[in-house]
């Protein structure tokens, strides 16, 4: 390789070693990132290559990739017509969940009376892949600061997770933990936030903006665990990711920093120490989970059927029965694992009769047994029960018995966190995922069943 320099006219580099370094920009004032210190507007060769090879901040992953890999969503959250049915509430007495049409958000309204409070989380956790960052967005408007008052809004359940916290005025950054038995929290306050505090012109605070927490927030988590890593937490205003703080781990604890990273979204609003001296109002709006760089199912793959000698009697046409129903167990308590229905096959028997088959969330399977998977499954399932009501449909088909013919159906890679098993931890209740069928004629008879991986293990 040679260069023609035109100041000098010649071609330069002949008996010359010339290095190409790439290097990264950050936004148009043309700034070098970097990990290490900022280098010098004009270099020739950096003495320390892995300050190119390896940029850092918010154009980066949690895991230090760059933000150019397709991201995949394990969940996203709107209330563009209702009250969307991804989440589940417990409330107190007094409270309101409402739908503001209008502004296409949720309000969480309480009274001024002590102890007052709504929570709201979402019916799924959220599955963290080992060395995948995971990216948490949230949109949300507090209420403005009062006494007594404490909002919260985060990627948390109830023993473990990241989340915003404003109590009273103090604002803080929490992590929350369930790794000794007991639950631990970590809050870390506005002004010890440990990359911008957001309080203005200050020497804490590198991008000078004053962060407004009583307008419409914008907050990001981004998760890197494998059990030690560090979570980075912030606010994205005027289009920029601003980094405010991190919670490092790696080469400074004995332990893992939670129990795991796959959790829930959660929003809490409480009259905590006492009565307020106003009402209040927060203001759920959006939410989205994904995972960057894709997902690739790595669990271990289950399955169930109907036994091939007793195939399972639909007695009167037209009527809906139960043939195969799966959820996760109670107890013990597997509330939190991630299932994910990935195959089913049908089979009719009865010539001449048509059948209809459903894939159905959150009915209920009425009699029949419910029988563990394995000890060391998360989930139970009933191919016994007599009769079914309730529930969405999440799939719909047809298949006819004339030809003697099975219909297997392979979930979509893309939509195989739609058919993820569902539950509602406020009342530790799981969520049914059922196929039920309905024949065209009396006594038409049918095989099937259902294969599941369990990402959870």
């Amino acid at each position: 390789m040679t260069q023609y320099r035109i100041d000098s006219n010649i071609f330069w580099g002949a008996n010359k070693t010339i290095y190409e370094v790439i290097f990264l920009a950050n936004g148009p004032s043309g700034n070098l990132v970097s990990t290490g210190n900022p280098l010098p507007v004009t270099v020739t060769q950096p003495s320390n290559s892995s300050i190119a090879a390896n940029p850092s901040g918010m154009a980066v992953d949690a895991f230090g990739r760059s933000r150019v890999s397709t991201p995949l969503t394990l969940f996203d959250s709107s209330h563009r017509y209702n009250d969307n049915g991804l989440w589940v509430t417990s409330n107190s007495s007094g409270t309101t969940i409402t739908f503001d049409g209008n502004a296409g958000l949720i309000n969480l309204a309480l009274p001024t009376t002590a102890n007052a409070e709504i929570i709201r989380e979402t019916t799924k956790a959220f599955s963290y892949q080992p060395g995948k960052s995971l990216q948490i967005l949230n949109t949300f408007v507090f209420n403005p600061e009062q006494t007594n008052l404490r909002q919260r809004a985060g990627y948390f359940g109830a023993n473990n997770g990241i989340y915003l916290e404003l109590d009273g005025s103090n604002l803080y950054f929490v992590e929350r933990n369930y790794v000794s038995g007991t639950l631990g929290e970590t809050r870390v306050a506005q002004a010890d936030w440990n990359i911008d505090t957001l309080l203005g012109n200050v020497a804490s605070s590198p991008s000078k903006i004053t962060l407004d927490i009583t307008k419409a927030q914008i907050m990001f988590i981004d998760v890197e665990w494998l059990g030690l890593g560090t979570i980075r937490c912030g606010f994205v205003i005027d289009g920029r990711f601003i980094h405010c703080h991190s919670f490092h781990h790696a080469n400074r604890i004995s332990s893992t920093y939670m129990t795991t990273a796959s959790l829930p979204l959660r929003l809490e609003v409480k009259n905590n120490n006492g009565a307020t001296g106003n009402a209040s109002v927060m203001k759920q709006v959006c939410s989205s989970v994904i995972s960057e760089g894709g997902y690739e199912l790595r669990g271990a793959q289950q399955a169930v059927s109907i036994p091939i000698t007793a195939p399972i009697d639909l007695t009167t046409a037209g009527t809906y029965y139960p043939i195969v129903s799966i959820r996760l167990k109670s107890s013990p308590n597997r509330l939190d694992a991630i299932v994910i229905l990935t195959a089913l096959s049908i089979l009719g028997l009865t010539n001449n009769c048509n059948y209809n088959w459903q894939v159905v969330s959150n009915g209920t399977t009425t009699g029949g047994t419910w029988v563990s998977a394995g000890a060391s499954s998360a989930v139970e399932y009933n191919i016994t029960g007599t009769s079914f009501s309730g529930g969405r449909i999440l799939a719909s088909g047809y298949t006819a018995a004339s030809a003697q013919a099975t219909i297997a159906t392979d979930i979509l890679k893309e939509a195989l966190f739609k058919f993820q098993l569902e539950r509602n931890a406020l009342t530790s209740t799981p969520y049914e995922l059922t196929l039920i069928a309905a024949a065209s004629t009396n006594g038409g008879d049918i095989l099937a069943s259902m294969d599941w991986e369990e990402i959870s293990r």
